[in-house]
């Protein structure tokens, strides 16, 4: 019997569109350890209509620019509202090795009100990702301190300028 969901994938699963595919890979590889499990070129095209990588436990797919078909990424569009969020053993390593590999930085590693150590930065394909490591859990009540006080500390340093 098939399973409703594939070995390997989530209920939830990324898939972005860019404008190199097969320069994306090599970028994910570098940048995220992504693992490539495959690639599906368009018949009678040089564009990957298809490609499936690994990062860490979760799958990503991807595909070239087809806007024939209304597939833009987003450099075509002007941006992203969307973050790919990627959980890591190493915050500070896997954003400093993005960011090597032709990442912008956005937002360095810092550590956060809710507990997490995190960073955002936005690939060479113009999606946005944010790179975090869960170091301490927190209750809500303990989450909603901290989180007034980053606010209080964040208005205090606006007002200082």
């Amino acid at each position: 019997m098939v399973k409703a969901i594939p070995d390997g994938f989530h209920t939830l699963s990324a898939h972005l569109t860019v404008a190199d595919a097969a320069a994306a890979i090599a970028f994910y590889k570098q940048a995220f350890g992504a693992v490539e499990l495959g690639r599906m070129a368009a018949p009678d095209d040089k564009r990957l209509m298809h490609a499936m990588l690994r990062i860490g436990d979760s799958a990503l797919m991807l595909n070239d620019e087809f806007p024939e078909m209304g597939g833009k990424g987003p450099l075509k569009i002007g941006g992203t509202p969307v973050t790919v969020h990627l959980y890591v053993e190493d915050c500070d390593a896997v954003y400093g090795r993005a960011i090597a590999a032709g990442a912008t930085a956005v937002m360095p590693p810092a550590d956060m009100f809710w507990g997490d150590r995190y960073g955002r930065l936005t690939d060479p394909f113009g999606h946005s990702w944010s790179i975090a490591t869960h170091k301490k859990d927190l209750t809500p009540a303990e989450m909603a301190a901290a989180a007034e006080k980053a606010m209080a500390e964040m208005k205090q340093q606006r007002e200082k300028k």
